[in-house]
This record gives structure tokens, sequence and C-alpha cells, in this order.
């Protein structure tokens, strides 16, 4: 059946042809947008003034010696109206247009009997020939895997998606400004590092021909934004793409956005002041609003944000006194927990393993986490009247991580000992433990002034609109058919 309906769209196409017509110009001239000219429609009726749009055919109804299209660009839609006095190729134009035919088309605005907004069509131009059907009603795009297969498709047939990303974009404008506003200096740092680090994660591999080296993809934005802070700039951010070899679910991409901004001079106690600014102007130029529904929960993003002690609701929620347990007493928790933990992790894997299970899902209220163990923050500083705990925040809401920053290790002696604690967690098994960056370590021998730092991923859009994060990319990596 499409195979039938294609031939005969490329039969049409040799028709067009054989008039003459290129049915795939370089330009089109167009004096107004769909939208432009129904804001303006009144004072364009009454003047008569020729408008020419370039747009889509969405329908197309034919009644003879009428034929009514539904024209749309990304604008707007409007009805536009071909009528047989009107045009001498009337009947060349009835027999070759489709649905999906892109079209200039010059005439007036006008009323029909109905008191439809429409314009009358004078003359018509192709700009593009489809050859292959869009769906319709009857011939669905409501499968999730088709509709993100053929995505292009499902712009054009479902305008909420298309709103979707265009809030989406005024989302990272809003973060953007925001951050702007703020005195921060936007950077662009390298995607190829031959250490990857600033997350614990599994990195895409790569070879480098031209300087015959191995490379990887970087899982965060974060280790070359504080040798900036070295460098001397106090105030930067980056927007850019990660990649993480590892699952995909309904909160995880293998490439994604991610916003990652450093301060000097200040602490995660300022940090946290403005991240919750940060989110409040997001949230609410992009919505509209700060109470927000999501998976079945109304989140008040407008009140003064809770905090949370880590080790406190850990404690409360499984019985265990964090400081000073031993890794085989977490694995067995995370056994009787059906967590099925691999052997050989280490204490701050399975107490990352436990909190996600038992303490994270109940969080629904924006929250920031605090003060969490050393040993699942491998890049945070000490807090100075603990050194068992960090100074670490996170947004936590909805039963899930939201964001995540803390004041900055600049100790290179310390932060070494991590390295190689994590080193020591790679060998035992542990592939997501971080490598040992010793350019890292030379940076901060230099000098890095203290700092805090903070990030966060398109995840937060994708649960405030209350989707899987996939539904709320363009064109997310699919398995070939």
């Amino acid at each position: 059946m499409l195979e039938e309906l294609i031939n005969e769209r490329r039969k049409k196409l040799e028709r067009i042809r054989d008039k003459g017509i290129d049915p795939y110009p370089a330009a089109a001239r167009r004096t107004a947008r769909i939208s432009d000219t129904v804001k303006n429609f009144q004072k364009l009726s009454k003047s008569k003034k020729r408008v020419q749009l370039a747009a889509r055919i969405a329908g197309l109804r034919d009644q003879g010696g009428v034929i009514f299209l539904d024209v749309q660009d990304e604008s707007g839609r409007v009805q536009a109206v071909l009528k047989k006095e009107n045009l001498k190729d009337f009947s060349f134009w009835k027999e070759v247009l489709d649905r999906g035919d892109f079209l200039e088309i010059g005439g007036s605005a006008f009323l029909t009997k109905r008191g439809e907004k429409s314009i009358e069509v004078k003359t018509v131009r192709l700009l593009t020939k489809s050859l292959r059907p869009l769906p319709t009603d009857w011939y669905g795009l409501d499968d999730v895997e088709t509709r993100l297969r053929r995505r292009y498709v499902d712009l054009v047939v479902h305008p909420e998606v298309r709103e979707l990303f265009q809030k989406k974009s005024l989302f990272w404008q809003s973060m953007r400004d925001c951050m702007r506003g703020e005195g921060f200096m936007e950077v662009e740092t390298p995607v190829f590092e031959q250490t990857p680090g600033g997350a614990d994660a599994t990195p895409f591999a790569t070879h480098l021909n031209a300087l015959d080296i191995d490379l990887y993809l970087r899982i965060s934005l974060e280790l070359y934004q504080k040798r900036l802070l070295v460098g001397g700039f106090e105030k930067v951010f980056e927007i850019g793409r990660v990649f993480r070899n590892e699952g995909i679910d309904a909160e995880h991409l293998q490439d994604y956005t991610a916003l990652e901004f450093y301060w000097a001079y200040a602490d995660y106690k300022e940090l946290m002041k403005f991240v919750e600014k940060l989110y409040k102007t997001a949230i609410k130029k992009t919505f509209g609003t700060l109470r927000i529904t999501s998976q079945g929960h109304t989140a008040n993003w407008g009140t003064k944000w809770k905090t949370l002690d880590y080790s406190h609701a850990f404690k409360e929620a499984t019985g265990i006194e964090l400081r000073g347990v031993h890794a085989d007493t977490l694995y067995q928790k995370a056994l009787k927990l059906h967590l099925e933990p691999a052997r050989g992790l280490g204490v701050g894997r399975l107490i990352d393993l436990i909190y996600k299970k038992t303490v994270r899902p109940h969080v629904i209220q924006p929250t920031f986490l605090v003060n969490h163990p050393v040993a699942v923050s491998p890049l945070a500083k000490r807090h100075p009247d603990d050194p068992e705990i960090t100074q670490r925040i996170q947004v936590l809401a909805y039963g899930t991580e939201l964001g995540n920053g803390w004041s900055e290790l600049n100790d290179p002696l310390d932060q070494k000992q991590r390295f190689e604690e994590q080193m020591r967690l790679r060998a035992a098994g542990d592939e997501e433990a971080q490598m040992m960056d010793e350019d890292f370590v030379e940076a901060l021998e230099y000098g890095m002034p203290p700092a805090a730092g903070f990030g966060l991923s398109e995840r937060l859009f994708s649960v405030l609109v209350d989707k899987p994060v996939r539904e709320t990319v363009f064109f997310p990596l699919m398995r070939p058919k």
C-alpha cells in the first residue's frame, strides 16, 4: 500500500517536471509568517492587501471546483482556499498536489461563510514535492518507537511535540541568561580527553589517527573548567554534550546536554542560594508557574527549599550508621534489598546503591541533600567540622536527583589520594570508578582558589515535563532495525 502511494506521487512528480516546473526551487518568496497573518487578519481582510505565504500542506479537501488546504509553517496554521475561477492552472494543481507538499501561495485574507479565517489563493508555486505520505488519523503515528525513529514526521503531525522543544529551548536560554546575569562567562572545553573525569561513569573510547593516541569522550564538564579557575577566571559555565557508555532508561541517555558552572571564592552555602534562584528563575520563565506536577506528584518550587542530612536520612531508612561502616555490612544490606551488588564494590558505591533505593524515592518536594560521606564524593571538599563528610549538595525532587554540586577540592595531595583510592576500586573491578588524572593534579599544585561547582542535566527538563528523557531529545539513539 505504501509503495503504491509513493509510486503515485512519483508519477505526479514527472507530470510537474513535464510541465516545466521545478519541483524543488532554491528559494521561496514570502511576505509574512502564518502567525503574523492570523494576528493581523482583520486589518488584512479590510485592506485586501496581498499576502504571500510559504507553508506545508497539512490537510487537503477537494470539493470539486474548490480545494481547501490547511497549510502550516513553524508559527501556525491557516486555511487556504483554491478556486477554479481564480487559478488558470486549477485542474493541474488539483491533480498533482498532496498532503505534505510545500507551497508558496499568494492571495488575500477573507472569512468563509462558516467564519473561518482563510486565504483566497490567487497564485500557487510549488516549493517541494513530497514523495512519502504523512501519517493521518487513519494511518497513525502513535507508537513511541516509530515516533522517535521518524522524529521529523512526529514534529509535522504533532504540534504539541514542536511546542515541547520550543519550551526546551526556552528552558536552556533561561538558564544561560541567569548565569550571564550573575557575571558568569560561558566557555567551551574539550570533548576529547586523555583521562575522563569529573563523574563516576563508563566512558566511550576512541582513537585519534593524527596523533596516534587513544582518547575518551568526556563524561562531565568539570575538570577543564577547574583548570580555568587555576588560570585566573573566577566565574565560568558551559552548556554542552557529555557522553556515558551506560544504560538507557527513563532518566539516562548515552549522550545528553548538561550545564556545569564553577565559582571561585564561593562555598557550598553560597552555592545553595544561587542554585535555588537559578532553578526558580528558569522554571518560572519556561512554564509560567512554580507548581509543577510530575510522576503523579505536585512539587512547589516556589517555597524555601528544605535540607536533608545524608547520614541521618540513610540511618532512618536502613538502620545503618554510616560512620565507620564496613563494606560487608553494606553488601549484605544490598542483598536483602535485592539490588544484586557486584563483588568488589567499595563502601562509597554500596552506600550510593542503597541510598538510591531507600532514601531518594521518598523525597518529593524540592530539597537540598547535604553532608555526603567522603566515600561517595571523591571531588568534594571535606567539611571543616567533620572530615568524614563533605561540603556537597544535591537537588532532589519527585524521588530523583536533579542537580549536584559542592565546595571544590583544591588540596592537590588530598585529591591525589582520592584518585588513588578510585584506581584501587577500578583494579578491583569497578569500571565506573574515576581514573588518575596526573595533569589535573599538577594543575592543582599551581594553586586553585577555593571554589564551588555545580552541574545539572536535561533530566531536569524531562522530569518537569513528565516525560522519559529520550522523548525530550530530538533524535535519541535507537537500536538499528
